[in-house]
C-alpha cells in the first residue's frame, strides 16, 4: 500500500494515523464509506528493526508507534473527512497515552504520505487550537511515513472477532459506539 493509484473509478490514497491502541482506530477507520482497508501496524520508529512485533513495539525499545495505515477512495471520502474522524475518536492532548494505555507507542500521530497530506494536518490542528477545541495544547506528531510494518494477522480486525473481550467491551465499544452516533452520514451500509 503505497501512493496513490487509480483503477475501476476508484482514486486510492492512503494517510496513516496513530491514536493509542491501534484495535479501536482501525475499527473506526473500517467502518467509514469510501476505505477500502484499515490496517493495524507499526510505524515511525527509528529503530531499524526489520520486523518488530507487538512485544518489541510495547517494550518502547524500537520507538515505533502502533498506527492504522487506512487505504481509501478519495472520490467518496476526502483526507479532510478522515482527519476530522482521527481528531473526534482519541485524545490529542495526551503525551504518549491514551486513557489506560501508557508509552510512546500510544502517541497521537497523523504519518504522511505527501505534503499536501501535512499541510492539510497542521492546518486542522491550528483550526482545532484556534477554535479551542480541546482545553488543553494538541501534542499530535505531525512526520512523513517512515519504517511502516503490518501488525501481526491476529491484530487484524481484532474488535470484530473479539468484541467481548474485556478490553474491547469496556473500552472499544463505548467508543465506537459514539463515533457511529457522530459520523452517521460517513458510516457504510450495513
Amino acid at each position: 500500500m503505497t501512493g496513490s493509484t487509480q483503477s475501476d473509478n476508484i482514486i486510492a490514497e492512503e494517510a496513516t494515523f496513530a491514536g493509542g491502541c491501534f484495535w479501536c482506530i482501525e475499527t473506526v477507520f473500517n467502518q467509514l464509506q469510501g476505505v477500502i482497508e484499515a490496517e493495524s501496524g507499526y510505524s515511525n520508529g527509528p529503530h531499524p528493526h526489520p520486523h518488530p512485533s507487538y512485544e518489541d513495539v510495547c517494550s518502547g525499545l524500537t520507538g515505533h508507534a502502533e498506527v492504522v495505515r487506512v487505504r481509501f477512495d478519495s472520490r467518496r471520502i476526502s483526507y479532510q473527512q478522515l482527519l476530522e474522524v482521527f481528531f473526534a475518536i482519541h485524545d490529542p492532548t495526551t503525551l504518549n497515552r491514551q486513557g489506560h494505555d501508557e508509552g510512546s507507542q500510544y502517541r497521537s500521530g497523523i504519518y504522511t504520505h505527501s505534503a499536501q497530506q501535512a499541510l492539510q494536518a497542521r492546518a486542522m490542528i491550528e483550526h482545532l487550537t484556534i477554535s479551542k477545541v480541546f482545553q488543553d495544547p494538541i501534542v499530535t506528531e505531525v512526520a512523513p511515513i517512515t519504517n511502516y510494518h503490518p501488525a501481526e494477522a491476529y491484530h487484524q480486525r481484532y474488535f470484530e472477532q473479539h468484541p467481548g473481550q474485556g478490553y474491547c467491551a469496556v473500552v472499544i465499544s463505548p467508543k465506537v459506539d459514539k463515533f457511529r452516533k457522530t459520523f452517521t452520514d460517513l458510516l457504510k451500509p450495513n
